[in-house]
């Protein structure tokens, strides 16, 4: 009875997370069939206890189907696993069981005082290889577990890095006339609130399949991840709701104040983990460089460490082992950094870009838009690698300037897309500033745009303000329009047809994506809400210019913080070059180490020693020096396409330096 009520229970909540999300629908039906035979074949681990957590965890993560059917392709994902790995852990066990064999045996022979018999070489190939496969499904069943935890903590924090500012919107809607269910609705729609909006969008579907708001709050503050922050707000909300909307407005102003103080306190923490991080992203990467360097220079004194070695993939020396996995993991270190300093940046300074569908249109913008100039790029790149392969440049070479080929290009887009849009945020604050003065001495919210749009220097806002002023004009006309004095600018935002409120939400949100910076969504984005909620123009400004002032200071002081990261990348990358640059020039000859070895009294085999060889692997490390320093200045100082540019420049530079002083 029990077991019954309990998957019946799951099975439930199975059936409520689907129906939170329609548009996940044609997703599971081009599976069905694939996840009713797995369904069949795994379902029932979904009861076993060990999996509990991992249902818990589910609930929170967002998911798009039910546990059972998440569980199964988990476990029919681990058979494959399992699979991968013992058929070439069997080939290789095939090839090492005679020898492991009779070490084995002599092994025990030595300890035991019987005779101890040779294990077979095929049952101890089958038995490594079966201990393989199920360590590796084992390990990926875990990861599974793993992948829902970061799932949930993800989820946890873009929902509690857009609270404050949901919040501070749904302040500025409160001072309107709207309820509480379109408040909310107002803020699901907008994007820039990100997890926030999501996790709204999730309660106005439960909400339309119960009937109830206060229903739909509830459920979502059930399964929310973010048990410390969005759960007692969406309860205290909805506490607030049947209380009035004056004990709401009141509510809502605290907690905006609450969750900014809060958010000040995040960002400070935030900036001061980045302190650690440069340091020890210095301690990883350069002195593991540096000690490749030491270790390649010191082991020409010890000629074993030069000696080929066979192993399956061929023969090769334990020295190029240690240099080359040494290179992997400087790499590693690098994107390392990426996720670290994007992880520690807060949301609302990412800046995305994305590529038009139109191939015509890929072309048009890729002088603008560094998505649309990496599709463009990607071409000349595989050409220019071809062509440096068929000139006989080493592998490690053309990879490395198709690199730049790609980098160059797409940072230089990135980077003068970032100043213009660091201008373009400049001016969208001066434009909140002229618009509150013109709106405060009475006039309409149309003709003040209009007048800022004429009177005030706006730069390379100065055409997308026009075109806003223009289409902001269109809600004026007709009977409802607005006039001139104090008396019309009830007329404009209070009174104002249904028609001329979607023309001037149209005309704002056709200015924000033109502007195309969170700074504008984020600000000029609350001004058509708040104006069709039924605020006033002066009690929508005055909100906008405080929250304008907060995130321009937060901006100033990140870019602050970031810019001693930025420093501490192209010591790292420069510092290493110039050690490499100088043991290659002054040590890496064959008479200087044969005389540094006679004055050490070192063995060493000069037919062993090979200095171009060991030059190159030097300039190898150097060049993953360049690439993980780059990724890790690039990715403070503008992210992704930041930290292409940055490892770009400096793998050229590299290039160039090493060539041009004859190393490479």
């Amino acid at each position: 009875m029990s077991g019954g009520t309990r998957a019946s229970t799951r099975g439930e909540r199975d059936a409520e997370t689907r129906r939170d999300d329609p548009a996940d629908r044609p997703r599971r039906s081009r599976f069905a069939g694939l996840d009713r035979l797995l369904g069949a074949l795994f379902a029932r681990h979904a009861d076993d206890r060990r999996h509990d957590v991992d249902r818990q965890r589910y609930r929170g993560a967002d998911p798009s189907t039910g546990f059972e059917t998440y569980l199964a392709r988990t476990y029919a994902l681990s058979w494959l696993a399992c699979l991968a790995a013992a058929v070439p852990a069997f080939l290789v066990a095939v090839a090492l069981a005679p020898d492991v064999s009779l070490a084995l045996a002599s092994g025990l022979g030595a300890l035991a005082p019987v005779a101890v018999p040779v294990p077979p070489p095929a049952a101890l190939a089958v038995a490594l290889s079966a201990a393989a496969g199920l360590l590796v499904k084992r390990a990926t069943v875990r990861a599974g577990g793993l992948y829902l935890r970061w799932l949930v903590s993800a989820r946890r924090t873009r929902i509690e890095r857009t609270l404050p500012g949901a919040v501070r919107y749904l302040d500025a809607l409160s001072s309107g006339s709207d309820d509480a269910r379109t408040l909310i609705a107002k803020v699901a729609e907008n994007d820039a609130y990100g997890g926030a909006a999501v996790s709204f969008r999730k309660a106005l579907n439960a909400a339309r399949l119960t009937g109830s708001l206060d229903a739909g709050l509830r459920r979502v503050a059930r399964d929310t991840p973010s048990r410390d922050l969005l759960a007692p707000f969406l309860l205290k909300f909805r506490q607030h709701v049947s209380a009035g909307d004056e004990a709401l407005a009141e509510f809502l102003g605290a907690e905006s104040r609450l969750l900014a103080h809060r958010q000040e306190h995040a960002r400070t923490r935030a900036r001061r983990y980045l302190k650690p991080i440069a340091e020890l992203f210095v301690l990883v990467l350069v002195l593991p460089a540096l000690l490749v360097v030491a270790v390649t220079v010191t082991s020409v004194f010890a000629p074993d460490l030069s000696r080929l070695v066979d192993t399956p993939v061929g023969a090769v020396s334990p020295r190029a082992v240690a240099v080359y996995a040494s290179v992997g993991f400087l790499l590693a270190v690098g994107l390392v950094g990426i996720a670290a300093t994007g992880a520690l940046r807060p949301v609302d300074s990412r800046t995305s870009y994305r590529r038009p569908k139109e191939v015509r249109a890929v072309f048009a913008s890729a002088a603008s838009n560094p998505a649309s100039a990496s599709a463009v790029a990607a071409v000349p790149t595989a050409a220019a690698a071809g062509w440096l392969a068929y000139a006989g440049y080493p592998l490690v070479n053309v990879a490395l300037l198709a690199y730049v080929a790609f980098a160059l290009p797409v940072g230089l887009v990135a980077a003068r897309r970032g100043r213009i849009d660091d201008a373009k945020d400049r001016r969208v604050a001066d434009l909140v500033y002229a618009v509150s003065a013109h709106a405060a001495v009475g006039r309409p919210f149309p003709e003040a745009v209009a007048t800022a749009a004429r009177e005030t220097d706006l730069g390379v806002l100065r055409d997308d303000v026009a075109d806003l002023a223009f289409n902001l004009s269109l809600t004026t006309t007709g009977d409802g329009g607005a006039t001139g004095d104090g008396g019309g600018l009830a007329g404009s935002v209070v009174d104002a047809p249904a028609a001329g409120s979607d023309v001037r939400a149209a005309a704002l949100d056709r200015f924000v994506a033109r502007v195309g910076t969170p700074l504008a969504a984020r600000t000029v984005g609350l001004v058509a809400g708040a104006l069709n909620a039924g605020s006033t123009v002066d009690e929508v400004f005055e909100t906008l210019q405080v929250e304008v002032d907060r995130l321009t200071h937060e901006k100033r002081a990140l870019r602050g913080a970031m810019r001693r990261y930025v420093v501490v990348g192209w010591v790292a990358a420069l510092s290493v070059a110039g050690v490499v640059a100088a043991i290659n020039a002054g040590v890496m000859e064959t008479d200087r180490l044969l005389a540094l070895a006679a004055a050490l009294d070192a063995p060493v085999d000069p037919g062993l020693v090979h200095p171009e060889l060991e030059r190159f692997r030097l300039y190898v490390v150097a060049q993953a020096t360049m690439l993980a320093s780059g990724w890790f200045a690039g990715a403070a100082a503008r992210g992704r396409y930041g930290a292409l540019f940055h490892s770009g420049v400096l793998v050229a530079a590299c290039y160039v330096g090493f060539v041009a002083v004859g190393l490479v």
